[in-house]
């Protein structure tokens, strides 16, 4: 079974309110050279401004990115292609938010979810090693978060490996 950590950046809330308008991932493994990076073209004529400003995109950019098909057809073959055995793990800083629009994009363009139906919040299981469910973990990345979602996965990836590493804990990177 291989890790991955995902980030999205959305216009808006929810699929129901807006579109996903870039992916980024990495693979957990030593160096976290093998990372994958999509931007997707609107589905939706809603959108937040305020929500669009974070990723650093306008809205008339966002229109000229691929269809979102393309990128979750690119994106899936990376996961498989990248992942060692068994079903692949999504992780992620906020797993609620970015399991949704990723789950949601995979439904609707008709691919099959790697992920399956679950995911795993990175800062849940920091808090519980910590025995601190107000634990500042996020002091541990060391790739800045930037809200470019490679950067941001990456920073998260970190976080996995220290745990592997001060904390002992059994997650095998392959």
């Amino acid at each position: 079974m291989s890790y991955f950590v995902v980030d999205v950046e959305a216009d808006h809330t929810t699929p129901a309110t807006g579109s996903m308008i870039s992916l980024g991932a990495v693979k957990v493994v030593d160096g976290l050279e093998e990372t994958f990076y999509g931007e997707l073209a609107p589905i939706s004529p809603l959108w937040n401004p305020d929500a669009l400003a974070v990723s650093g995109f306008s809205r008339e950019e966002t229109l000229e990115f691929p269809e979102p098909d393309k990128t979750m057809k690119e994106f899936n073959e990376w996961i498989l292609d990248v992942n060692k055995s068994g079903r692949p793990t999504m992780f992620s800083d906020n797993i609620a938010f970015d399991w949704m629009w990723t789950a949601y994009y995979f439904d609707m363009c008709l691919i099959k979810n790697p992920f399956g139906w679950s995911g795993r919040r990175i800062g849940d299981l920091v808090c519980g090693l910590e025995n601190d469910m107000r634990f500042q973990w996020k002091k541990w990345r060391k790739t800045k978060h930037d809200h470019n979602p490679v950067n941001d996965a990456k920073g998260n990836a970190e976080v996995l490996i220290k745990l592997r590493d001060d904390y002992n804990l059994n997650i095998k990177l392959k």
